[in-house]
């Protein structure tokens, strides 16, 4: 019978996730007969496919499947990649140490497959496994026209500490953003539930009062153009689908680029690039052993461009301390979605210009 001893990289999962990670033949109903039968012992012991296991504790299981059983379908193989992908992925490596990779994802590349989508992120990550025995995994995302900083993990155990940060909003994310216009208020929160727009088969998002979930950005200006555009600051505070894009265009200011939903209006003239102007700059985010994975990533080049072009003062970029709280409001000012184009949902914070 087989016998494994379990590493510390699978400290504290589920026994059937051991199962899918180590022996991928056998399903879920597989590992559950035997453990019904007692086939399967950890430390000697009788185990369950929900118990979880420990790092050092000796796993046995049979070394046939059940007569009645099949085996999961074996999955399709990727396709080897080529030097050249090899190496331009690895070109966009910005940070690595042993449990986390940081890619500097440029705008255009999307961050998994889909419908007409052969080159992603997913797809590369053969190329960044380097000494390590598995691929690196994703453990959040950035929608194709964004760039930015893209964390990846290079155990299970770290994506599982990583995933958890991000669900539980520990993670702090800065953007970089070009918006159309001023906004009138240079520091505040935007606060307007989101949820899919019907219709789009869930490829847009619309604020709702009604049913969204709760969303809130805070934000600040850090230079601007005149009255044409501004170079603003956002820190999401939930992590919703384009919650950003959306924030941006419903207080009246949408990305420069943005014409989903900003529409014709998204776009600015005097040789100003049509491409998203929305980068992910900074990540800061708890390591697993302690400490912190830091991370900031350089712009892209058609928003270095924009910036030179209207003037910024790239050293007004540098991070400022943690905003703090708003104020508690005495009445909700929530965006309605029928007024999405106003500014009520944008607050001011005390201190504000």
């Amino acid at each position: 019978m087989p016998t494994q001893i379990i590493a510390d990289d699978d400290d504290g999962i589920r026994l059937d996730r051991w199962f899918q990670r180590h022996v991928p033949d056998t399903s879920f109903n597989i590992v559950s007969r035997w453990a019904r039968t007692g086939a399967i012992r950890l430390d000697g012991a009788k185990a369950a496919p929900g118990d979880r296991i420990a790092a050092g504790q000796t796993l046995v299981w049979p070394d046939v499947l059940p007569a009645t059983a099949a085996p999961r379908p074996v999955a399709r193989e990727r396709e080897p990649l080529s030097q050249a992908q090899i190496d331009y992925v690895r070109g966009l490596v910005i940070h690595m140490d042993k449990h986390a990779i940081v890619i500097n994802k440029p705008p255009g590349l999307a961050t998994q497959g889909g419908i007409g989508i052969t080159t992603h992120v997913d797809g590369l990550l053969d190329a960044l496994q380097y000494e390590m025995t598995t691929r690196p995994k994703l453990v959040h995302r950035l929608d194709k026209d964004t760039s930015g900083v893209l964390l990846l993990a290079r155990t299970a155990r770290a994506a599982a500490f990583f995933s958890k940060s991000f669900a539980s909003r520990d993670a702090k994310k800065t953007y970089w953003g070009l918006t159309i216009d001023v906004p009138k208020v240079a520091v505040g929160e935007i606060d307007a539930p989101l949820s899919k727009q019907p219709g789009s088969g869930g490829e847009k998002m619309h604020v709702d009062t009604e049913t969204g979930l709760k969303s809130k950005t805070r934000y600040r200006v850090i230079d601007k153009a005149g009255a044409r555009a501004a170079w603003v600051e956002f820190s999401p505070l939930t992590g919703r689908t384009h919650q950003i894009r959306v924030h941006a265009a419903a207080i009246g200011h949408p990305l420069v680029g943005d014409a989903k939903y900003g529409g014709k209006e998204a776009f600015l003239t005097g040789g100003i690039s049509r491409k998203l102007h929305l980068h992910a700059r900074r990540l800061v985010i708890d390591a697993p052993d302690s400490g912190k994975v830091d991370v900031t990533a350089d712009l892209p080049a058609h928003m270095v461009e924009s910036f030179t072009m209207l003037g910024f003062d790239m050293d007004l970029g540098v991070p400022l301390p943690p905003l703090p709280p708003l104020p508690p409001k005495p009445k909700s000012r929530r965006l309605s979605s029928a007024t999405s184009g106003n500014r009520r949902g944008e607050r001011r914070s005390r201190g504000s210009n």
